[in-house]
């Protein structure tokens, strides 16, 4: 897959756990962080449900959540654990 095809999937994930609150394209245009434009506590643990489900990827964040503020944050992360012989986001 892609870096564009990844984010373009992130971006749909994110649209898909907020419920619409948080359009694709906003999410792609990276202007503001996912927080800023309304990704809530409970969307982010469904996001991390949702990127596991879709991506076949252990998303272990140890507390940081930082990487779930930008599409392309998220992108990194699962193209990272996506990566041969490693099925883990951990510590990423």
């Amino acid at each position: 897959m892609t870096a564009g095809q990844y984010r373009r999937a992130l971006a749909e994930l994110v649209a898909e756990v907020s419920d619409g609150a948080i359009g694709a394209e906003d999410a792609l245009a990276g202007e503001r962080s996912l927080s800023a434009l309304g990704l809530t506590s409970v969307a982010r643990v469904r996001l991390v449900d949702a990127i596991e489900d879709t991506f076949g990827v252990e998303v272990g964040l140890g507390g940081d959540w930082s990487s779930l503020e930008s599409v392309d944050a998220l992108a990194a992360l699962v193209s990272r654990a996506a990566e041969p012989g490693d099925r883990t986001a951990a510590d990423a």
